[in-house]
């Protein structure tokens, strides 16, 4: 399931729900705390991202609920798939999603995981309020009718 984007990396996961549910503002390319059996699991593209969410615990930035499965050729040195990880990113960044988060009613949302060019494992983050119903109702009007304009014009010629 892996996907070569643009940018010559491969995404793992890709959280496809979150522009729908989620209004986002602004987003955070971060790096990710892992061991050794996630990576191998991560490049087999078996991870999922659709439940998880992002948020402080204590001075940090965790990743929760993110699904990264066993790496089966790996025995006693697996890992547990649901474990909370570190997202690695500059102080100023977290100190400036901590307080959005807190005060303001933000929300982390994960967007994707890929491999960059160096072969690092990343997590585009992202920084967004909740839609209400009659948005997500005008979301999906908008993309219906790009749809069906693009129909009329590749019929018309």
């Amino acid at each position: 399931m892996k996907k070569e984007d643009k940018g010559g990396y491969k995404v793992v996961a890709d959280n496809r729900k979150a522009r729908y549910n989620y209004e986002i503002i602004e987003s955070f390319e971060a790096g990710i705390a892992l061991t050794g059996t996630e990576v191998k699991s991560l490049r087999q593209g078996k991870a999922t991202i659709g439940e998880s969410y992002a948020g402080p615990s204590g001075n940090d930035i965790f990743l929760f609920n993110a699904n990264i499965p066993e790496y089966l050729q790996a025995n006693r040195f697996n890992h547990e798939p649901r474990r909370p990880r570190r997202l690695l990113l500059h102080r100023r960044q977290i100190n400036k999603l901590i307080g959005a988060v807190q005060r303001d009613g933000f929300a982390l949302i994960p967007l994707k995981v890929y491999f960059n060019e160096r072969g690092r494992a990343k997590v585009d983050i992202g920084l967004g309020k909740g839609k209400k119903l009659h948005d997500k109702r005008e979301t999906e009007k908008e993309r219906s009718w790009n749809r069906e304009k693009a129909r009329l014009m590749r019929d018309k010629g």
